[in-house]
C-alpha cells in the first residue's frame, strides 16, 4: 500500500516540507504569501469573479437539462445515506465552522464599512446582510458540487479511481495513469490538506477566543496548541470508526445543535425582524445574484478594493476547499441522480446558511442599529475571532449560548478534521473508498501541524492568506473539470 504509492509519499513530502518551512520560516511566509494574495486579487479579479459565477450557472443548467435524471452510479444503485443524514454530513464538511466564525462578524463589518456608500445607515444594514448571503449562497456550494458531482460520476457510474485524476478521462484518456495524472493527484491532495489546515485554524482561534471571554483563560498560542492538540486525539479516535459511525453521527449533533443555537436567539432576539430580513435579503441576493457575482467597480478604487478584500477573497478562499469537500460530498453521494444531487448541495445549504445570518448577523446589527450599542460594534470591529461572543454578552441567556456555541464550534471542527483525513486518505491512496486507519492518522498529524504553521505566521490573516496562495491552481483546474464533465456527459446520452 504504501511502498509504490507516488502520490502519498510526494505529497506527505510536500506537507511536512510546509510545516517545516512554516515553523522555521513563518515571518518570511506569511510576507510572502500576502505580496502574492494582493497581486492577485488586485489583477485577476475579474477571473475569480467570471469563474465563479460560471460554476452557478453550469450547476443551474445540470438541474434543467436532459441530464439531470443521470445516477451518480448503476441505474439501479439505491443511496447508501438518508436525505437527512446525507445533508448533515454535507453541510458539516461544508461550511460548518466557517459559518459560526463569520456568524456576527461579517455582518456587522459589512454594515460597518459597506462596498459602497455611508456606514451605519439603513442601506448598509441592508446591503450588509445581502452581501453576506451573496458570500455564503450558491456561489461556494457551486464550486463544491461540481468538484463532488464529477468525483461521484466519474467513479459510481464510469468505474474510475476516486481520484481528482478521474476526472480528467475525457481530456487525457488513459494518460490519467500515468505521471501526469499522479501529478494533478498531488497538487490536489497538497492543496486539500492546507485547506483542511486553514478551517483547524479557524476553529482553534474561536475556541480559544470563546474560553478567554467565557472563562478568562487567556488566549494564548499554548492554550491554541493544547486545543489543537486535544481536538486531534478526538477526531483521530472518530475517524478511526468510518463514516458510517463517527462523522455520521456528529454531523447529526452539529445540526441539532445548530438549529437548537439559531431557535434560542430567534425567540429572545428580535423575531418579527430577523424574519424580516430573512425574506428580503434572499429576495435582493436573488434579485442581484448575476449582477453582484460581475460586479467591480474600475473607477472606484476604495470600492474595488472592498470587492478584492472580500468577494474575491472569499473566491480564491472557497477553492481552497473545492478538493476536500467535493470529496467528501462525492463518496456520500452514491446513487443520487444529478438533478436531485445538484439541487441538495446547492439550495438546502444555501437557506440554511441563510436562516443563521439572518438570526445572529440580524440581531446584532439590530442591537447596534436600533440600541446604538457601540460598544458591540466596537468589540467586533477589534476582534473579529471573539465577535459571536461579544454578542452573546449583550443577550439574555448569554452565558448559556456561549458555552452552547463552544460545544459546537469544538463539534465542527471534529467533524471536518474527521471527514478531512479520511477524503486525504482515499485521495491519496488511489481511491481508495476505505483507506486505513494509518494513512488516515498520517494525515491528521500533518493538518495539525500544518494548522500550528498558520497559527505561528500570523493567526486569522495567515490562514486565509496562505491557504489561497497555495490553492490558486486550483482555480484553473476547476475550469478544465467543467469541461470535462460535461464532455462525458453528452457521450452518455448520444450513446443512449
Amino acid at each position: 500500500m504504501w511502498k509504490r504509492n507516488i502520490v502519498l509519499w510526494i505529497s506527505l513530502a510536500l506537507s511536512s516540507l510546509f510545516v517545516v518551512v512554516g515553523v522555521v520560516f513563518n515571518q518570511w511566509l506569511g510576507e510572502k504569501a500576502a505580496i502574492f494574495l494582493d497581486f492577485a486579487v488586485t489583477y485577476f479579479n475579474w477571473f475569480y469573479l467570471l469563474v465563479g459565477s460560471s460554476f452557478v450557472f453550469i450547476c443551474g443548467f445540470l438541474i434543467f437539462s436532459k441530464y439531470g435524471n443521470i445516477k451518480l452510479g448503476k441505474d439501479t444503485d439505491k443511496p447508501d445515506f438518508s436525505t437527512t443524514a446525507w445533508i448533515s454530513m454535507l453541510f458539516s464538511a461544508g461550511m460548518g465552522v466557517g459559518l459560526v466564525f463569520w456568524g456576527v462578524a461579517e455582518p456587522v463589518k459589512h454594515y460597518l464599512f459597506p462596498p459602497y456608500g455611508e456606514g451605519g445607515t439603513i442601506e448598509s444594514a441592508n446591503n450588509a446582510m445581502t452581501y453576506t448571503f451573496f458570500h455564503w449562497g450558491l456561489h461556494p456550494w457551486a464550486l463544491f458540487g461540481i468538484v463532488a458531482l464529477s468525483l461521484a460520476y466519474f467513479h459510481f457510474r464510469k468505474g474510475l479511481p476516486s481520484a481528482i485524476s478521474s476526472i480528467f478521462h475525457p481530456i487525457l484518456g488513459d494518460k490519467i495513469h500515468t505521471n501526469l495524472g499522479k501529478t494533478i493527484d498531488i497538487l490536489s491532495v497538497f492543496i486539500t490538506a492546507v485547506g483542511i489546515s486553514s478551517t483547524f485554524g479557524l476553529s482553534t482561534l474561536q475556541i480559544a477566543s470563546g474560553m478567554e471571554a467565557r472563562w478568562g483563560i487567556e488566549n494564548t498560542f499554548s492554550t491554541q496548541l493544547m486545543i489543537i492538540s486535544f481536538a486531534t486525539i478526538i477526531f483521530l479516535i472518530s475517524s478511526s470508526t468510518g463514516v458510517n459511525r463517527g462523522i455520521k453521527y456528529i454531523s447529526s449533533l452539529n445540526v441539532i445543535l445548530l438549529f437548537t443555537l439559531m431557535l434560542f436567539v430567534l425567540l429572545i432576539g428580535p423575531t418579527k425582524q430577523i424574519l424580516e430580513i430573512f425574506i428580503s435579503s434572499t429576495g435582493n441576493y436573488l434579485g442581484n445574484i448575476v449582477p453582484m457575482g460581475l460586479k467591480m467597480e474600475p473607477f472606484d478604487q476604495e470600492a474595488n478594493n472592498w470587492i478584492g478584500s472580500w468577494t474575491v477573497f472569499y473566491w480564491a478562499w472557497w477553492t481552497t476547499w473545492a478538493p476536500f469537500v467535493g470529496s467528501f460530498i462525492a463518496r456520500i453521494s452514491k446513487g443520487r441522480t444529478i438533478k436531485e444531487f445538484v439541487i441538495g448541495v446547492l439550495v438546502v445549504p444555501s437557506l440554511i446558511s441563510f436562516v443563521w445570518f439572518s438570526i445572529l448577523g440580524g440581531s446584532a446589527i439590530h442591537l447596534i442599529h436600533e440600541f446604538q450599542n457601540t460598544a458591540l460594534a466596537d468589540n467586533i470591529n477589534a476582534d473579529v475571532n471573539a465577535a459571536l461572543f461579544a454578542f452573546f454578552n449583550e443577550i439574555p441567556l448569554g452565558s448559556i449560548l456561549s458555552v452552547l456555541a463552544l460545544i459546537l464550534i469544538f463539534s465542527f471542527f471534529i467533524t471536518s478534521a474527521d471527514s478531512a483525513t479520511f477524503v486525504l486518505g482515499m485521495l491519496s491512496d488511489k481511491g481508495n473508498l476505505n483507506p486505513s486507519n494509518r494513512i488516515k492518522m498520517t494525515w491528521g498529524i500533518i493538518s495539525s501541524g500544518s494548522a500550528i504553521v498558520f497559527l505561528l505566521a500570523g493567526g486569522l490573516d495567515a490562514v486565509k492568506t496562505i491557504s489561497i496562495v497555495v490553492a490558486s491552481p486550483f482555480t484553473f483546474i476547476m475550469l478544465f473539470i467543467c469541461y470535462s464533465i460535461i464532455k462525458s456527459l453528452k457521450s452518455e446520452f448520444k450513446v443512449k
